[in-house]
């Protein structure tokens, strides 16, 4: 299945845990207590404690609640269900990974059907996030890690700027007296695949530069020269043959066109125009709903994989892109 917005439709009514500034306020005010019982310091939190089961008996308590503290990932699945098994792990993985600026809430559907109705889910997996007591539909389906890394991020950058939250202390101690971690062997080196790869582009081989450039990532996902390299070789595949001015007459012909912004958009990008591939992807993402919105904020996440994440165009065009979403 593929990875989708979700409609705030049938999204459970949060109206008692109230509206953003009442929420903001309640969160500050409950971390302010917090810290007057510890003492002027928040308890730390294991890393295990970053995911919970959570169930309609608790869920005030171990969502709306805490929510006041974090941003709480809920994720609806089922034993029955595949595609949860691929994706469930991995957002355990991104909980203790992002070190308590999220906390991850499991809720199987199967046990809980009142929360699933009350949340509107209409097939699993689904992942939403309650932030200081209001709900954010965020994907349905399993979606690509990076895809669900920069949603996160969103949501993270989000709950910090609206609500004041930043998050929980993780004190890992308690969890790592119960085993050694695997000692990482480091990956690589991978000088020729990477050598390789730019000589195919130096060549016009877009084709065998890509494969290059994956043969990387499909054994280092985190290599950032193979992903940067990626995106501007299948950046410039797309627009290979593409006629300038046809592109640009149809996207201000049809500015509710997606696929016209986003052809018109690759154009910027190769043209030296970032902020304006960036605002029109945007715009976009603003203006349009479920499979056209998420088109348009796919393609912009791969813009930003090849200007790079340190530029501070990117930034800029984050922060715009959250407002969009949330």
């Amino acid at each position: 299945m593929q990875p989708r917005n979700m409609s705030m439709s049938g999204v459970v009514d949060l109206a008692a845990v109230k509206a953003a500034q009442e929420a903001k306020a309640k969160a500050e005010q409950a971390r302010a207590e917090a810290a007057r019982k510890g003492g002027g310091a928040v308890a730390a939190v294991s890393p295990s404690g970053l995911v919970i089961d959570a169930d309609e008996a608790g869920f005030e308590r171990d969502v709306l609640q805490r929510s006041t503290e974090v941003p709480v990932v809920i994720d609806f699945w089922a034993e029955w269900c595949e595609p949860c098994k691929q994706l469930s792990p991995l957002l355990e993985r991104l909980a203790v990974e992002y070190n308590g600026r999220f906390v991850l809430a499991k809720i199987d559907v199967d046990a809980n059907q009142m929360l699933m109705q009350q949340f509107g889910v209409q097939g699993i997996p689904a992942v939403f996030a309650v932030v200081a007591g209001q709900a954010l539909p965020l994907f349905q389906g399993v979606a690509p890690e990076a895809q669900i890394r920069d949603t996160l991020d969103q949501l993270v950058q989000v709950a910090e700027q609206r609500f004041g939250l930043t998050g929980l202390t993780v004190d890992g101690s308690a969890d790592a007296e119960e085993g050694q971690a695997e000692p990482q062997v480091p990956a690589g080196p991978y000088d020729a695949l990477l050598e390789a790869a730019v000589q195919a582009l130096d060549a016009g081989d877009l084709g065998g530069a890509v494969q290059a450039y994956r043969n990387v990532l499909s054994d280092d996902p985190g290599n950032t020269e193979a992903k940067l390299g990626l995106g501007q070789a299948e950046l410039l595949q797309r627009v290979q043959g593409a006629d300038p001015q046809q592109v640009r007459k149809d996207a201000a012909d049809r500015p509710g066109d997606v696929a016209a912004q986003i052809a018109a958009a690759d154009l910027d990008l190769v043209g030296g125009h970032v902020e304006d591939a960036f605002g029109r992807l945007v715009d976009a993402v603003a203006r349009t709903a479920g499979d056209d919105r998420d088109a348009a904020r796919v393609r912009l996440l791969e813009l930003f994989e090849v200007v790079g994440a340190d530029d501070p165009r990117v930034t800029a065009a984050r922060r715009a892109l959250a407002r969009a979403l949330f």
